[in-house]
């Protein structure tokens, strides 16, 4: 069994509006360290990926490594009928077919229960190296619209971190309370290509 407890649960709506514009659907894996998420947008010119760490969590439970496929534009709608000030839990069994997201006032007099369907997805992680060093200027071109997608995770973290090298993808990193980070990367426009 899965079970996430959020206290602060508008984090979680605000990861959901950072994703669902660049993302429409991503594998969850969840394991007893936490929540994590790499995912390609349809282009194939961006990469995502989150991290949320078990201790973020007010309650954190997972009995099993568990995979699940998720649709982020409907996981984002059903956040939207959490309050700001909601407690959220995400709950799944083991082998289901589909993830519990309940929402809870604070002061206890409201309650609401959803469930979604889970999907199968096929995935590939991607090799990611951990850091970049390099002491000269680096000038890359990368399309607006991509950087536009990323700043929709800036209510996330008063701070970002922009890292680039030549020839590698932009790294645009917000970190995420003490729970982990959200990490975009973007590949940079080939010095021949028109248009975007």
């Amino acid at each position: 069994m899965f079970e996430a407890r959020l206290v602060q649960g508008s984090i979680l709506k605000k990861v959901l509006e950072a994703l669902k514009d660049l993302i429409n659907e991503a594998c969850w894996d969840i394991s007893s360290s936490g929540v994590n998420l790499q995912s390609m947008d349809s282009s194939h010119v961006s990469l995502v990926q989150l991290t949320l760490r078990s201790e973020g969590f007010d309650t954190y439970r997972c009995d099993r490594n568990l995979a699940m496929g998720v649709n982020l534009t409907s996981m984002s709608k059903i956040l939207k009928c959490a309050g700001n000030e909601d407690i959220i839990t995400l709950r799944a069994e083991d082998n289901a077919d589909t993830l519990a997201l309940v929402f809870e006032a604070p002061n206890q007099e409201k309650v609401s229960d959803y469930e979604m369907k889970l999907m199968d997805l096929d995935v590939e992680q991607l090799g990611i190296p951990v850091t970049i060093e390099m002491n000269e200027p680096v000038q890359l071109t990368f399309a607006l619209r991509y950087l536009n997608f990323f700043t929709k995770a800036t209510p996330l973290s008063p701070t970002v971190t922009l890292s680039m090298s030549a020839d590698v993808p932009l790294v645009v990193e917000y970190k995420i309370a003490d729970m982990g980070h959200l990490k975009y990367y973007l590949a940079p426009k080939i010095e021949d290509e028109e248009g975007s």
